[in-house]
């Protein structure tokens, strides 16, 4: 069976209980339909690069399917129908992926970059970006 990436964004209004729900609901289409969901992630609540239907945030979840066509296409159906869904983006893959999301390693980088930036000197202890020191001498 071929595999599938689908992420949709939800509206900002809704609560993670519901978009929890709403994923649910998606899984078992693809279920009843014979496919699997081999990852299923919550990205969480981020800021849209732009506003879609006067929303400035949306909540993002990810799903790695292998299903056939007409499951997913029923899937993307429903979707549509749902208000509470903003957009959505189906992909099909080679192979399925291995490991977590790009995103979710994101965390991970950010986290071990700021335990790297430990040894910087305090802001305090810079220099301007005028290339003065704090009392105003010239380096």
């Amino acid at each position: 069976m071929p595999h599938y990436e689908n992420v949709f964004i939800t509206r900002q209004e809704v609560s993670a209980a519901q978009v929890d729900g709403l994923a649910d609901g998606f899984a078992e289409v693809i279920s009843g339909a014979g496919g699997t969901i081999h990852r299923r992630e919550y990205w969480g609540l981020k800021t849209l690069a732009y506003r879609i239907k006067k929303n400035r945030k949306g909540h993002y979840v990810l799903f790695n399917i292998e299903a056939e066509s007409g499951a997913v296409q029923e899937m993307e159906r429903q979707m549509r129908l749902n208000e509470d869904v903003l957009r959505h983006l189906t992909v099909r893959l080679e192979a399925a992926p291995e490991g977590p999301s790009v995103v979710l390693q994101g965390r991970g980088d950010r986290e071990r970059a700021r335990r790297d930036d430990d040894d910087r000197p305090p802001r305090s202890d810079r220099s301007g970006r005028d290339g003065k020191d704090r009392e105003g001498d010239k380096k």
